[in-house]
């Protein structure tokens, strides 16, 4: 299978908890100093040029941090799909990482062929600030659960013009077909995100109503019905190995057909 690689600083697809622990660390270091390389030394290497060169993916560090999702689709499908996910990017704003769209034109530039758009897109909007200083009032302690902030959901109502924006953008671009992934549930881990739980409902909401109402063909999966606390990593965010699994066997009965 053809694998042609864009090398850039970058992790190897294994990676131990015991060097993972302190880099996830200095990603954290990063989003208060602005430093821009750090979401790719904490990426998967940047594929441009694959065995279906037709198949992008695009999106943060739940693809792109070990890249675990993407291999086993290409497993499955026999063939391997270019690759532009960074980690730490947002769907609006490059704080640590170029966008999502960003990525995008970027697949565009490379090579305008492109048939189907498989990605995530819009956590680390509401992640980042709510790890930083909870700006937005993402967080719902127990005292408060329930009770969604009108600021957060302020705030996700905006992500949801910039998800619709940039969704519109893919299906202009020629891309016939979308599977956007919303996201699970935090755990407490390295970062106390537990209280999440409802901006996740809330969001994963908004997602999927930006995945039906932008013009592209776009099918919405929500992995939190298979995600338990044992499938993400010790930082309370990213996917182990057994929740790649998982994510991935949502995604394929979405993508197979359309291959």
């Amino acid at each position: 299978m053809k694998n042609n690689h864009k090398k850039r600083l970058s992790l190897p697809a294994v990676v131990s908890a015991s060097l993972l622990k302190p880099l996830t660390a200095l990603l954290v270091v990063g989003l208060f100093t602005g430093c821009s390389e750090l979401g790719y030394l904490l990426s998967n290497d940047k594929v441009t040029d694959a065995d279906n060169n037709q198949v992008v993916f695009v999106g943060d560090s739940i693809f792109a941090l070990s890249g675990e999702i993407q291999n086993q689709l290409e497993a499955r499908a026999g063939e391997t799909f270019r690759r532009y996910t960074v980690s730490g990017a947002e769907l609006s704003g490059e704080l640590i990482a170029p966008s999502i769209p960003n990525q995008f034109r970027d697949a565009v530039s490379d090579n305008p062929d492109i048939n189907i758009m498989v990605g995530d897109a819009g956590g680390n909007d509401i992640l980042i600030p709510a790890i930083l200083l909870n700006s937005n009032s993402c967080k719902t302690p127990w005292y408060r659960f329930g009770r969604l902030s009108q600021k957060c959901k302020d705030f996700i109502d905006n992500i949801y013009v910039e998800g619709v924006d940039f969704l519109n953008e893919v299906a202009e671009a020629g891309v016939n077909h979308g599977v956007l992934v919303g996201y699970y549930y935090t755990k407490n881990g390295l970062f106390r995100l537990k209280d999440l739980k409802e901006a996740v409902d809330y969001g994963n909401t908004t997602l999927a109503r930006a995945c039906q109402n932008s013009v592209l063909n776009c099918t919405f999966v929500d992995p939190r019905p298979v995600i338990n606390n044992r499938d993400i990593i010790f930082d309370g965010i990213h996917p182990a190995d057994s929740g790649s699994r998982k994510i991935a066997n949502l995604i394929w009965p979405q993508l197979q057909p359309l291959l």
